[in-house]
């Protein structure tokens, strides 16, 4: 089946590809496509998730997006995010002419993507969102990328994410030789604020070790709720180079 990608480039020139030549493109530095709904009534409307992979700001419909958008973004093979930056074009086998515009898209460090939707359940968007899937799915599967809806995780695992988002950005990693510190005292498993009581005052070092947990210096069960006897060790191989990444990056999460 012949699928062709639209999008908006970067100087906001309307563009149509087939998309065997279409994923050559930067899609984590779109604009998106189109604008998410705002419903009267409903609870949650659009907003923005600050990027620590990217440093910039990414527009999400729901909270099932916001939360996908947090797990992709605390994942150390993604380098890049977007929202919405391609529709997706194909003819059914009537000749009518389809489109379907995935949520989310994810660049992967080996510069394969991710093209993703964010159901708040299983059957959420009906038989229009299954037949879409087929099409995607074979289409991303030609080019070495890959299609998912993606399922909510756990709700533990989520509640832990969101408190350690909060101290996602690199200004918590705190002053120099902290997370070094950190890692020493983590050297082997003991609980979360004993190791912090090792190196020092609490009001400073904790939220460094929050940073710590959420960019994979250090490590704790997110399947479990996390507390101040949550058993915590270091993982100074994946630390140091998500340390990296985060060095270069700057911005401002409020708003996310």
């Amino acid at each position: 089946m012949d699928v062709e990608a639209a999008f908006a480039t970067a100087a906001g020139q309307a563009t149509q590809l087939p998309w065997d030549r279409a994923t050559s493109v930067r899609f984590e530095d779109l604009a998106p496509v189109s604008a998410f709904p705002v419903v009267p009534g409903r609870r949650w409307g659009p907003g923005w998730w600050w990027s620590a992979t990217t440093g910039r700001h990414v527009v999400h419909g729901s909270a099932a997006m916001r939360t996908q958008l947090m797990v992709l973004d605390r994942d150390p093979d993604v380098t890049g995010l977007s929202a919405r930056p391609v529709r997706l074009l194909w003819c059914d086998p009537d000749g009518r002419v389809r489109s379907w515009v995935p949520q989310l898209f994810a660049r992967y460090a080996d510069g394969t993507g991710l093209l993703a939707d964010c159901p708040s359940s299983p059957t959420a968007g009906g038989d229009r969102a299954q037949r879409a899937r087929m099409v995607l799915e074979a289409a991303c599967v030609r080019v070495g990328w890959s299609y998912r809806r993606l399922e909510p995780p756990p709700a533990v695992v989520a509640a832990n994410l969101r408190w350690l988002a909060g101290y996602r950005h690199p200004r918590y990693q705190g002053p120099p030789g902290l997370q070094a510190a950190l890692a020493e005292a983590f050297a082997a498993p003991r609980p979360l604020a004993d190791g912090v009581a090792v190196v020092g005052d609490s009001l400073q070092v904790l939220p460094a070790a929050y940073h710590a947990l959420w960019c994979g210096h250090l490590t704790t069960p997110l399947d479990e709720p996390l507390h101040e006897r949550a058993l915590t060790w270091s993982d100074a191989e994946r630390g140091e180079g998500v340390e990296r990444r985060l060095s270069n990056v700057g911005g401002d999460p409020e708003r996310g």
